[in-house]
């Protein structure tokens, strides 16, 4: 009696079914729903930039026929979709930005962006958009290679306005901007605080605010402990100053040490 009531039990249980095996339903038709919703994600990008390379294909034909037919000379056509190609080539790397698009990097932060992206080809190590815990501040740029580690900012001000030091002092025509070269050297402290401690050892972080816009009197100016660089010249400045400081091994930890205690900000 007792068998037969386990097996009477048993076939209850499994007509009622079986926590182990809604268990294994549930996660295979989950699964199925995941394949499906990457598949349709996928198509629909593969789709995108299908279009997108279309449209680029046309206007790079445009531009050719156009040349060839107003010159008369097909080398002419072709030298007008070959700089039609190159244009639209500069213009999408200059948009492109490993920050997500609903983040909205400013376009200061993306130009900024396109000059590390040429930095990391000879091993300097990359983070955008780092935030500060326990705080609103944002680095929007933290480097490091042989040179040591950076925390740059980028800002795009009013190019009507002059930018001048006075007294050791940052105006922008005539408004002080010392309130974010204080931010700046904060965020680097704080950042320089943070990976130290992580490491066990003093690793120096150096701010540094890239300006976007006004004509600056300098390419790299050092106030009150931060470098004012002019935008276009960052990836100059990186590769200036102090000769080698960092080895291989020490770009690899910090770079991974920030990556730990610099939380991301999307």
């Amino acid at each position: 009696m007792e068998s037969a009531t386990s097996v009477n039990g048993a076939a209850q249980q499994s007509s009622s079914g079986s926590p182990f095996s809604s268990s294994r339903t549930t996660s295979s038709s989950g699964t199925q729903g995941s394949n499906a919703a990457a598949r349709k994600t996928y198509g629909a990008l593969a789709s995108r930039s299908a279009r997108r390379l279309l449209l680029r294909g046309g206007v790079v034909a445009v531009a050719g026929a156009a040349g060839g037919f107003l010159t008369g000379d097909w080398r002419i056509g072709a030298t007008f979709a070959a700089a039609a190609l190159i244009a639209m080539i500069v213009y999408s790397s200059r948009r492109q930005s490993e920050v997500p698009r609903w983040r909205r990097p400013s376009a200061a932060q993306r130009r900024t962006e396109a000059q590390l992206r040429v930095m990391k080809r000879v091993g300097y190590r990359v983070l955008h958009a780092r935030g500060i815990p326990g705080g609103n501040g944002q680095i929007d740029h933290f480097v490091v290679g042989r040179r040591g580690a950076f925390a740059i900012d980028s800002e795009a001000w009013d190019k009507r306005l002059p930018l001048r030091n006075k007294l050791e002092k940052l105006y922008h025509g005539k408004f002080s901007r010392n309130e974010r070269i204080d931010e700046a050297l904060e965020e680097a402290r704080e950042a320089e605080r943070l990976i130290s401690e992580y490491l066990g050892r003093d690793v120096s972080v150096r701010p540094s605010l890239a300006i976007y816009g006004p004509g600056l009197p300098w390419d790299s100016h050092n106030l009150r402990g931060v470098d004012v660089i002019s935008g276009t010249k960052v990836r100059k400045w990186l590769r200036t100053g102090k000769p080698r400081q960092l080895t291989d091994k020490e770009i690899e930890e910090i770079h991974d040490a920030a990556q730990q205690v610099l939380p991301a900000r999307y």
